[in-house]
């Protein structure tokens, strides 16, 4: 079996057209989560690990949880938290689900195999905070694999437009809206937003090396305007080594880390 460990949660990472990958984990750990968020959406879930690794944010265990902790979490602090978790994919979703049941943070997460439209039609109420890593490649050829074409196609999954529009509607007032996504599509990405009536407050540009291009952005956004977004960037490596910034980011996550 094909398991992924983290330092508090361990991925099975079999099923799922898209396996636990860096761009899911930078958003994991990057992405703003608020110690008052209770309702939490993750858009194309995959194994469940963004999903995951909010739940462990928002939730705060201290300490390494081992066998006799599992599932202590603060009753006061996060009792009402919940952590929806979507993926058309059943085999993903499945996997997700079995990901969220060993978690220490089982009885606050759910995966659901459901289109988003499918979702929205059964679910209502708002979210404080909806992220995804979306398909994004919609230009180039198919990958071979049909269920990884989905994962990675927007003509086949879920595109960034139809989350913003499910955003637009579901956002609580203080809701917050967090995707990642290629560089190039930045100036799209944050007109589409505007479009649906959402404004993006930060922005976070991720390069692998010093001399290069950023090459993803994770962009995030709310329904109330900002006169001046936060902008940021990280840089993975330098120098074949990683850099402080990047291992600070994801150190309560990644067992090198």
């Amino acid at each position: 079996m094909s398991v992924f460990h983290f330092k508090k949660f361990d991925v099975v990472n079999e099923r799922s057209a898209m396996k636990v990958n860096t761009d899911g984990v930078l958003l994991g750990a990057a992405m703003t989560i608020r110690q008052d968020d209770r309702r939490l959406l993750d858009i194309g879930t995959g194994t469940g690990t963004i999903a995951l690794i909010a739940a462990q944010r928002v939730l705060d265990i201290p300490g390494q949880a081992g066998d006799d902790e599992k599932g202590a979490v603060d009753d006061v602090k996060g009792s009402d938290v919940m952590i929806d978790a979507i993926d058309i994919d059943e085999p993903s979703a499945s996997e997700a689900s079995v990901n969220f049941h060993e978690s220490p943070w089982a009885e606050h997460l759910r995966a659901h195999n459901l289109s988003l439209q499918d979702f929205a039609d059964a679910e209502s109420g708002k979210y404080d905070l909806i992220f995804s890593n979306p398909p994004y490649f919609e230009d180039s050829l198919a990958a071979p694999d049909e269920r990884k074409s989905a994962a990675r196609h927007t003509s086949d999954g879920v595109s960034y437009r139809e989350i913003l529009d499910f955003a637009s509607g579901r956002l609580s007032e203080n809701g917050r809206v967090s995707i990642i996504l290629p560089s190039e599509q930045e100036n799209d990405l944050c007109r589409y937003a505007r479009m649906s009536g959402l404004h993006l407050f930060r922005i976070l540009r991720i390069r692998t090396v010093p001399r290069k291009q950023p090459i993803r952005i994770i962009a995030e956004f709310s329904r109330q305007r900002c006169a001046c977004p936060e902008d940021g960037m990280l840089t993975i490596q330098n120098e074949g080594q990683y850099t402080e910034e990047y291992l600070s980011l994801t150190h309560d996550f990644y067992l090198f880390a």
